[in-house]
């Protein structure tokens, strides 16, 4: 038998408490499941820093992955024999779906600013490179490899099989709501997935939806409109992130400085800090490393960065304000002169955080980023864009959503020792509302 075609003798299981069960049958998913580069994601946290606003939130990319697989593996299970599916897809749809985030590291987005990183290249040569996942990949058929690539990359040339793992409606966002909300503890992020699994259909290029479904698929559009504002953008886990920024940021301008000396070599980081970061040592840095290192640092002798790590370490996050630079230029360059002033510096301690968000659009051709919007399958056969139909949906479709804030430490303004430049930044800190705890 073909190793494409190889069933397991038994099928294995994995206990989960979204979907209850992930189910594989296929030696190639399993054979990918216990390749190095996938269980290096059980060391990669979903949420990065958010289990420090809401401390359940321990789960890992490992578990997203497997859920987003398992999504596939129904829905396409639900396609067969229906037209407009090609069965021969369904292996390439598995392989696609459990590997999509391959290539996150550790605390992927801060991370990925700070070194100008992009996961989505990295998730490339780890299926394309010289690694366990593409020796498995290539067993399969030639070229296959390849083919889960373009599919992750949406160059693929089916765009249905695309569809399942990167539109508005796709099996990643389906599964990170449900297991966001469930390890953080809120009710925001559910929604009825039997139901719109139900009636997704697959035409030529895209998934759609049965017009039945449609309340089901607004309820999906709005958990995840509450999920971004109460959880993924929430103002403590930002203070957090602003501070893990700051942390890689001045461990890198030290590294470069020839003057100073780490007191042990920062060697997982080099290639980082050097611009010149190959496969080998990307997959080689986790969250648990990351973390040693911040350890470690606490220790330094430049205050900046042991004062960031005993922050970030213990949780000692920056307090917030409302604060839109575009509008309060005036009050930020004042607050930035006196922070100098007083010796504390601002690049690390006077930081302007903005996140965005568009929950829902329409087809805008020629934007940057083309979202292919949500169709509803009409009784007639007609397909009709959903804000067509939902009032729901239509009142918060193409509108985004941004949010300005300042983080600070209080701590050190509370320390300054010139009282009327410590009134000074007070009244304008106030000023713009009351001044916010990340607790």
């Amino acid at each position: 038998m073909a190793y494409k075609d190889e069933q397991l003798h038994e099928e294995k299981v994995f206990k989960d408490p979204v979907h209850r069960y992930v189910h594989v049958k296929d030696r190639v998913i399993w054979d990918l499941i216990s390749a190095p580069e996938f269980q290096r994601l059980r060391r990669i946290k979903q949420l990065g820093t958010t289990n420090l606003t809401f401390h359940g939130a321990e789960h890992s990319r490992f578990n997203h992955s497997l859920g987003v697989y398992e999504i596939v593996r129904r829905i396409i299970s639900n396609f067969e024999g229906r037209p407009h599916w090609n069965s021969e897809e369904r292996l390439l749809c598995l392989c696609a779906a459990l590997l999509h985030d391959l290539g996150h590291g550790p605390f992927s987005h801060s991370f990925e600013k700070v070194f100008k990183l992009d996961h989505e290249y990295f998730t490339q040569q780890i299926i394309l490179g010289d690694t366990t996942v593409n020796k498995i990949l290539e067993r399969v058929d030639k070229g296959f490899a390849q083919n889960v690539s373009d599919v992750i990359a949406k160059t693929y040339k089916d765009k249905l099989v695309v569809s399942l793992i990167s539109s508005q409606i796709d099996a990643d966002r389906m599964d990170y709501l449900q297991r966001d909300a469930y390890f953080t503890g809120v009710s925001y992020g559910h929604f009825d997935m039997e139901r719109i699994l139900r009636v997704m259909r697959p035409m030529e290029d895209q998934v759609v939806i049965k017009y039945t479904g449609m309340h089901a698929v607004e309820d999906y559009i709005m958990s995840r409109y509450q999920m971004y504002w109460q959880v993924y953008f929430h103002p403590v886990t930002r203070s957090a992130e602003v501070i893990l920024s700051k942390i890689l940021h001045r461990a890198k301008v030290l590294y470069e400085d020839t003057h100073y000396t780490f007191k042990l070599e920062p060697t997982h980081f080099l290639s980082f800090f050097n611009g010149n970061v190959d496969l080998k040592d990307y997959l080689k840095l986790d969250e648990g490393i990351v973390s040693y290192y911040f350890q470690l640092w606490q220790e330094e002798e430049d205050a900046i960065l042991s004062d960031l790590c005993e922050r970030f370490t213990n949780r000692r996050l920056f307090k917030y304000i409302e604060f839109n630079p575009n509008l309060q230029m005036n009050e930020w360059m004042e607050l930035h002169r006196l922070f100098m002033q007083a010796g504390i510096d601002p690049d690390y301690y006077l930081v302007v955080d903005s996140s965005s968000d568009l929950p829902y659009d329409f087809y805008r051709p020629g934007e940057e980023e083309e979202r292919l919007p949500i169709h509803l399958l009409m009784p007639n056969g007609e397909l009709r864009e959903l804000s067509r139909q939902s009032e729901i949906v239509e009142s918060i479709s193409g509108k985004k959503r941004t949010d300005h804030k300042l983080y600070f430490p209080n701590d050190l303004v509370e320390k300054m020792e010139n009282s009327a430049m410590k009134e000074r930044v007070e009244e304008i800190l106030n000023g713009q509302g009351d001044v916010k705890n990340a607790n």
